[in-house]
């Protein structure tokens, strides 16, 4: 591997060197008052439907129990040589305010969801979700490192996040609009020289222009794909999962067999086998079963999978995929897999054209 700078992470499954992983203190659901909280949440449920919601702090059993989930999660990548980092989660029991509206926090379980590493530049993202305005200043420090030695530093446009972004169904139910740019980097997947925007309730297509723009500056050659129809709602790692050129994990519920995006109707495609579950903490809980389906590639032989899922365990064996099964009790509640709960920050892949 060659690299001149602390940071280089180009897909999502070359060997992986160097990752940050998330934290569960202080974790809360927000208040349901506000629409980009409603939104981001649990966007599938009715305003009726939405007053049983549990706010406020997690259960503290749930966030124990996922901070030794993580500790293991760390302990597992250490050992595989990775060198990983642990930054204290935000004090998410401040609230704050704008001209426009306040907010109390939200969650540090999933670095991932905020920030975009395109090769050796770290891009801040617009999310369109108010409580998570100051959620990534628990990784400045590690950030302001990575700049002195080398790697480029992008935030993107601070949103206003005022009223007029959020629209409303015939339901009642918010949707996003589009007032302004903002997305998270959940919804974005990276192949090399290539990367795909979903175009959802977490990522509007004003989002994906100035991600594309930003693109252009970093490197001419970068291109942008758009994903639309394929999951209107967040993210796109419960959806497909890259596991190594030329192979998908798709999500048979989202996507069929007719409607793959290119270019991956021409790929080896694995379908996820159906996601056993079982009770949650709550009742209402921040993600689908597919959660189950986000996992963690450490290069594209080894994969760090969720243990009670035995038929996906299986069926990546079945692709020559060795796995490493290991447990997120919490994954649906919280809102995170293995994908989600980590962001890397070096892979030994460059810029490599995979499409043609």
């Amino acid at each position: 591997m060659s690299r001149t700078t602390a940071v280089n992470s180009w897909d999502e499954f070359t060997q992986l060197r160097e990752i940050v992983v998330g934290d569960a203190t202080h974790a809360r659901v927000p208040r349901m008052t506000d629409p980009s909280a409603w939104l981001a949440c649990y966007p599938t449920l009715t305003p009726t439907e939405l007053g049983a919601v549990h706010q406020g702090e997690f259960p503290r059993q749930v966030v124990e129990e996922s901070n030794e989930d993580l500790a293991e999660l760390v302990e597992t990548l250490r050992e595989l040589g990775v060198k990983t980092h642990r930054p204290p989660a935000v004090d998410h029991r401040r609230e704050f305010t704008s001209p426009d509206w306040s907010a109390d926090g939200y969650i540090s379980y999933c670095p991932r969801d905020l920030t975009l590493i395109v090769g050796s530049t770290i891009i801040e993202v617009p999310s369109p979700m108010r409580s998570r305005y100051f959620e990534v200043f628990n990784l400045r420090p590690l950030f302001q490192d990575y700049l002195r030695e080398g790697a480029g530093w992008i935030a993107g446009p601070r949103p206003q996040l005022r009223d007029d972004l959020f629209e409303w169904d015939d339901l009642g139910r918010p949707l996003l609009g589009e007032a302004e740019p903002v997305f998270d980097a959940a919804n974005v997947l990276r192949l090399g020289r290539d990367l795909f925007y979903q175009v959802s309730r977490s990522g509007n297509e004003l989002g994906m222009r100035w991600l594309a723009s930003t693109l252009r500056l970093i490197d001419p050659e970068l291109r942008l794909h758009p994903l639309r129809g394929v999951y209107g709602y967040t993210h796109i790692d419960s959806t497909i999962a890259l596991l190594r050129p030329g192979l998908v994990l798709l999500n048979p519920e989202r996507i069929t067999p007719d409607a793959v995006p290119e270019p991956f109707d021409t790929w080896d495609i694995l379908w996820c086998p159906e996601i056993a579950t079982a009770p949650t903490a709550l009742p209402h809980t921040l993600s689908e079963r597919w959660i189950s389906m986000n996992l963690l590639m450490v290069n594209p032989e080894t994969a760090i999978v969720d243990a009670d899922q035995p038929a996906l365990l299986r069926a990546l064996e079945s692709k020559g995929i060795t796995v490493i099964p290991r447990r997120l009790r919490h994954a649906r509640v919280l809102g995170g897999g293995f994908h989600c709960v980590t962001l890397d920050i070096v892979r030994d892949g460059g810029k490599e054209d995979y499409l043609t």
